[in-house]
């Protein structure tokens, strides 16, 4: 495995929650049950942390808040810099994260969440690429949110007066950029999973059955 730190300069941002019962993917357990709801998220969790393994960035897991029971992240987790997200909105709270990285040295940083099952290496690698010659970097949701936005330097009005978790956050974001005369490159756009019917989907494109099967 690459060492983590092999390029200090670029950062990898990873949000996501410790796997507690009744406290991860709600939207989803509303639809198939707490329980199931946990076991999605810590596949999820799996998923990314694989997807990352390899990238060559110093990567920080930005936890949402402490663990109040012994759920511990999987084994693996602990070699990365692990820190608590800043109290706040999402924007607030994401633009906390970069600002951070880029107080580091950090000369081109990434954030992801862990709800993207299409998320890939190459993507992540892409991303970088595309820094090279782009100010911003987003990878579209379906949902009209990202699961992915990258830049340079701390761009603030991209974290401000947004409807998070609304369909208005990504056109929002590129209208901010334009207005700022960035340039933007975009990635293939996927699906996040955050409901029952999301799950479906994804199951159903991997051959895997409908989510009540699992």
């Amino acid at each position: 495995m690459a060492p983590d730190n092999n390029t200090a300069n670029s950062h990898l941002l990873v949000f996501a929650r410790y796997p507690e019962l009744g406290k991860v993917k709600t939207r989803l357990a509303a639809g198939i049950g707490a329980e199931a709801a946990l076991a999605v998220y810590q596949e999820l969790l799996h998923h990314t942390f694989t997807v990352i393994a390899d990238v060559p960035a110093h990567k920080t897991l930005w936890l949402a808040a402490p663990s109040t029971a012994p759920a511990a992240l999987p084994e693996g987790w602990d070699k990365y810099e692990q820190v608590y997200q800043y109290p706040g909105d999402l924007g607030q709270k994401m633009q906390a994260a970069f600002s951070h990285a880029f107080a580091a040295g950090a000369t081109a940083a990434l954030i992801i969440g862990t709800d993207c099952p299409g998320i890939t290496p190459q993507l992540l690698t892409e991303a970088y690429a595309l820094l090279a010659t782009h100010d911003v970097v987003i990878g579209p949701a379906e949902d009209g949110g990202y699961y992915l936005l990258g830049m340079k330097e701390l761009y603030t009005d991209l974290f401000v007066n947004k409807s998070w978790s609304t369909d208005a956050v990504l056109p929002h974001t590129l209208a901010d950029a334009d207005r700022l005369g960035l340039q933007v490159a975009q990635l293939p756009v996927l699906r996040d999973v955050d409901d029952a019917d999301d799950l479906r989907a994804w199951r159903t494109s991997t051959g895997a059955g409908n989510a009540e099967d699992k």
